[in-house]
């Protein structure tokens, strides 16, 4: 018997409680909204995405102000929350998750694989960090798959 994964578990609690999600996403480049939209009938929640790896994205689309990018570096818990508060604010959407990291390559403040969170809704906005140790690409999907499982557990706990 198939399991089922975690992004049709999420698309099944938005659906039945007719909630809608939408992601920003930096370094899993897309990965999150690509794995919500396999999902058959996910038109039904899923509003849509941001993309902002460029920083002059996050600030002029997401809203995420500059100065928290200078004072706590792009790959941050801030900046996360940010995200994650300006894509749902842009979308009007339930829920939202957002990723901020580095999936290949360390700055001065984390190592290659360090990925921050933030997931947001009605009841406020949490954030967490989380470490792989892959290649790039095998790091965007444990990326991915961490920021929905953490989107699950938030979705959850309403």
């Amino acid at each position: 018997m198939r399991r089922t994964t975690t992004e049709e578990r999420i698309g099944k609690a938005l659906k039945s409680r007719g909630e809608t999600l939408s992601t920003a996403e930096s370094c899993t480049g897309g990965r999150i909204a690509h794995l919500i939209t396999t999902v058959s009938g996910s038109s039904s929640y899923f509003l849509g995405s941001v993309v902002s790896y460029a920083i002059a994205v996050k600030e002029s689309v997401l809203g995420v102000p500059d100065a928290v990018i200078k004072d706590n570096g792009v790959v941050s818990s801030q900046v996360a929350a940010a995200m994650a508060e300006g894509v749902r604010k842009l979308t009007g959407s339930t829920y939202s998750v957002s990723t901020t990291g580095l999936a290949e390559g360390g700055d001065e403040h984390y190592p290659e694989g360090t990925v921050w969170i933030a997931v947001s809704g009605p009841n406020g906005t949490e954030t967490k960090i989380f470490q792989a140790s892959k290649d790039r690409k095998g790091n965007i999907r444990s990326f991915a798959n961490a920021a929905l499982k953490a989107l699950e557990e938030y979705i959850c706990k309403q």
